[in-house]
């Protein structure tokens, strides 16, 4: 083993979270402490625009968090294609797959999810793919430009990305979710039937309580697929029914997990010198009861921050307002704040009828707002809920008003 450094801050993971620490890290003065431990063997990059731009695209590159020469020159430790391995909790210490031996002081874990997949389905069947890692979006380009029809499993919104995606590469599309509606558990009722009535207005075939029995395999290839006992043809299915957070490094560490790395206001695991942050996460709700898990760019970020306070010694809390987005052809949603259990909703009229924003109030207390190509809209929202103002509806959803003025 190389000479140890027991002050090492050691991060697991090249996501978007991983890559966010070691750039608050190194803004911080302690580059020269910070190892950033990537399975894959690119440079961290960007995931959102996987399932857009740079599926669209051949000649679109990956966007790079940080170029080669950042790394050198902030002095972060990056290690490329060497996977986490095991972790010795005692001797704190991570072994990397090369067998390489980390001692750490702080050990992060940011180790994302893996795409959930059909069950039963056998594994690396040629004309069936996921979408998590830059290796995935680049098979799925390769197999999009050969594919005439698409089957996307899951109603969700990295299904709906790339069936937008798809759709506008000309190709026959067919969406099967099986609940009774779209998104079902991050959007509105009202929302998810505009998403449905534009999809299905371009031309894709969106099948709501879609019942998926079994599937006929033909070599390496799967053939057809039975939705609501009918047998139908396959030509390339692209598997979005979720994600599960990675947490088989933790678990065999013997850190508490519970739909993710379970997590306290600090981010420290049941282990305090190992912190948990991004979509492997679980962590308690600010002022509420429920224990969340969220998958964005927004989360990656704010818990970053916080990953960083509580290595510097501080004793901040993760309370950020969680907010999201998706682009999803000519649509761009944008989400802030959590939708209570309970409330009322209210329509805010935007300047065309593709254009608006949900409201939704627990009481008389605005909790989140839903903008469909209303970004002005989305960042007064987000201000307000910062700020815990809550204009009355009658008020906010008054279009000659712009929402902005409530601040």
């Amino acid at each position: 083993m190389s000479e140890a450094r027991q002050d090492r801050i050691v991060i697991v993971g090249g996501g978007h979270a991983g890559a966010a620490l070691a750039n608050a890290l190194a803004a911080a003065g302690l580059a020269a402490r910070t190892h950033l431990v990537c399975a894959e063997s690119e440079l961290p990059y960007q995931r959102p625009p996987l399932s857009k731009a740079f599926l669209k695209n051949p000649a679109e590159a990956l966007q790079l968090h940080r170029g080669e020469g950042w790394f050198a020159e902030a002095g972060v430790t990056l290690h490329r294609g060497d996977a986490a391995h095991s972790i010795a909790r005692a001797a704190r210490t991570l072994t990397l797959r090369s067998g390489a031996v980390l001692p750490y002081e702080w050990l992060v874990l940011a180790t994302g999810a893996t795409a959930r997949t059909l069950p039963g389905l056998p594994a690396g069947l040629a004309n069936v793919a996921v979408l998590r890692s830059a290796a995935d979006a680049l098979r799925l380009r390769d197999l999009l430009t050969a594919a005439s029809r698409v089957t996307v499993l899951g109603g969700g919104f990295i299904g709906l990305e790339i069936a937008a995606t798809a759709n506008a590469l000309g190709k026959s599309v067919a969406v099967l979710e099986a609940a009774p509606r779209l998104l079902q558990r991050s959007l509105s009722p009202e929302l998810a039937e505009h998403v449905l009535a534009t999809h299905r207005a371009n031309g894709i075939d969106v099948r709501l309580g879609a019942t998926v029995g079994d599937f006929v395999i033909e070599g390496e290839r799967i053939a057809a697929l039975s939705v609501d006992g009918v047998r139908e043809p396959v030509e390339l299915l692209v598997m979005g029914i979720g994600a599960a957070p990675d947490v088989q490094l933790a678990q065999a560490a013997g850190l508490e997990c519970n739909n993710g790395i379970v997590v306290d206001a600090s981010l420290r695991t049941s282990d305090p010198a190992i912190l948990a942050i991004g979509d492997c996460a679980a962590f308690p709700e600010h002022g509420g009861a429920r224990r969340l898990r969220l998958e964005s760019v927004q989360n990656a970020n704010d818990q970053a921050r916080t990953a960083l306070a509580t290595i510097q010694g501080a004793s901040d809390s993760y309370r950020a307002l969680p907010w999201f987005w998706s682009e999803q052809g000519s649509m761009r949603l944008q989400m802030a704040g959590l939708m209570p259990p309970e409330g009322t909703r209210h329509r805010r009229p935007g300047a065309t009828p593709a254009s608006f924003s949900i409201l939704h109030y627990a009481g008389e207390r605005l909790m989140c707002v839903e903008s469909v190509n209303a970004p002005l809209d989305h960042m007064a929202a987000r201000k307000l809920l910062e700020a815990g103002k809550s204009p009355a509806p009658a008020l906010a959803c008054d279009a000659a008003v712009p929402l902005k003025q409530h601040i």
